[in-house]
């Protein structure tokens, strides 16, 4: 994990450094298709955080819209289309997509390379749940908030997002990123974004490596009568 961590974070550096924080992403994929890299990610199946979320609180899924933020390689939207939902999973990287499409090949998720900061206009208020697991700690803390303010507006009222990230005290260094672990004032974008909070978990997992996670439930508000 280190070795891909340690690319991951090269790549990363030099992108950000030429003003392109996003262009990273592409070049990973491309090098993985290569065999050259890995995905750090990528564990080609659903996040176990994501299906510890469903088993507790399993949610309403028929009929209903769902996005994913970074689909990647498609595990997730996978599992929500399993459960039921019609999802849509958008990546920036070409390359994630097309590899989604090859590893699905029958797929019932309609898989799409897409910006978050210039997302198609008919996402905004567009989705019913929308699932965010690892993209805003992949990013430099000056795109952060503004990610997190995009993915917001996906939401539709009456909606759900899913967050899941890593987490880190305030004032505790954010390290050597990505990923860059993020603060609970920085989840609460979420709220200043328009969402109300209905869950937030705090905790640490119970095996090595131990890592502290987020794992949060917001909702916009449903449209008055």
């Amino acid at each position: 994990m280190n070795d891909k961590r340690a690319r991951v974070r090269e790549l990363a550096a030099e992108h950000i450094g030429k003003g392109d924080p996003l262009g990273w992403f592409e070049k990973l994929y491309q090098e993985a298709e290569r065999g050259d890299a890995a995905i750090p990610w990528a564990d080609l199946e659903p996040n176990p955080r994501l299906i510890e979320f469903w088993k507790a609180h399993p949610l309403e899924a028929a009929g209903k819209g769902a996005l994913v933020i970074g689909s990647g390689l498609g595990d997730d939207a996978e599992q929500l289309a399993v459960w039921g939902f019609k999802t849509t999973g958008f990546d920036i990287s070409k390359t994630a997509i097309e590899a989604a499409k090859k590893r699905f090949p029958k797929t019932q998720v309609e898989y799409v390379v897409a910006d978050m900061f210039n997302p198609p206009a008919n996402w905004l208020h567009g989705f019913d749940f929308v699932l965010e697991i690892y993209t805003v700690q992949s990013l430099p803390e000056e795109l952060r908030a503004k990610a997190i303010e995009a993915i917001s507006q996906s939401v539709a009222p009456g909606g759900l997002l899913l967050v899941i990230a890593r987490g880190r005290e305030e004032g505790e260094p954010e390290g050597q990123g990505p990923p860059w672990p993020l603060t609970r004032a920085e989840m609460d974008g979420f709220v200043r974004a328009g969402l109300t909070e209905e869950s937030f978990e705090d905790y640490a997992e119970p095996e090595p490596p131990w890592v502290r996670r987020f794992r949060a439930l917001y909702k916009r508000p449903a449209v008055g009568p």
